[in-house]
């Protein structure tokens, strides 16, 4: 097995339920418990992520549930005295946390439909915090109190997931491109400081994918068909797709892969 006895945490992994529409995080669970990781599902949704982690330990996987919050530095603190405490080691840190894209009121904003109502001089303070919030804070957050972990087992892996939007410019969605922007920088930083310790730290960047968070992109006729001719490949993601990449970057395949990028987008930035 690719993860055997690997300790794996996954942020926003709670969406991972077996018989719904998958978040990157819940099939990254799934793929990592399936390649012999044992893995710690953390996420603010309790119900749901104990509900996926007890499927995952029904199929024969390890995996436990854990309440956190990415922007409390508490939680992180707690997260890793409990791994510490039952699990004994840290191995991997995949930073998938992330929250959608907010519904604007056009009368507030004065914008003319939904999606200028993301371009930069609609965009607000508050929508903008909100994303870097969870995005960048969350990010930083974890890498700071999983790298010491990480030091004492000689090395490990950081998986941090971006978007394409982290790479190029969109037209709409100004706060959500500035924050996942972020963590594509972040993740560089990292690379390069902690390269000595053989603490690896990469990005991936899925293109359109369909998770819980996407719904409307794929059950909206008019935005499906206007992201599909996006796409060179001609279709939109599965998240298990997403997750098989991070299932290699936490691998010992990628030993020789940090402060990379790892694009997942059918071609749509190769254009």
């Amino acid at each position: 097995m690719r993860l055997n006895n690997k300790v794996i945490l996954i942020t926003g992994a709670a969406t991972g339920l077996s018989n719904e529409i998958q978040g990157i995080g819940g099939a990254t669970a799934w793929k990592c418990a399936q390649e012999g990781a044992k893995v710690i599902i953390a996420d603010i949704s309790d119900e749901m992520g104990a509900e996926t982690a007890k499927q995952i330990t029904e199929m024969g996987g390890y995996a436990r549930y854990l309440h956190l919050d990415v922007t409390n530095e508490d939680n992180w603190i707690a997260a890793y005295e409990s791994i510490e405490s039952i699990e004994g080691n840290l191995n991997v840190l995949v930073n998938n946390a992330g929250t959608g894209i907010p519904n604007y009121d056009l009368s507030s904003t004065g914008a003319r439909n939904p999606e200028e109502a993301l371009m930069v001089e609609y965009t607000t303070i508050e929508g903008l915090e909100t994303q870097l919030k969870v995005h960048a804070q969350g990010v930083l957050l974890g890498m700071k109190h999983a790298i010491p972990f990480l030091r004492k087992q000689q090395g490990g892996s950081i998986i941090n997931v971006s978007s394409i939007h982290g790479i190029v410019g969109a037209h709409t969605v100004t706060s959500y491109q500035a924050a996942k922007g972020a963590v594509r920088q972040l993740t560089k930083a990292a690379a390069v400081q902690y390269s000595k310790e053989n603490i690896r730290v990469n990005s991936v960047h899925p293109g359109f994918t369909k998770t819980p968070l996407t719904t409307e992109l794929f059950t909206n006729p008019e935005l499906h068909s206007n992201r599909i001719s996006q796409i060179p490949l001609g279709r939109f993601a599965d998240s298990e797709e997403i997750a098989m990449g991070i299932v290699f970057l936490a691998s010992d395949e990628s030993s020789y892969i940090t402060g990379s990028e790892l694009i997942i987008d059918g071609g749509v930035i190769a254009q």
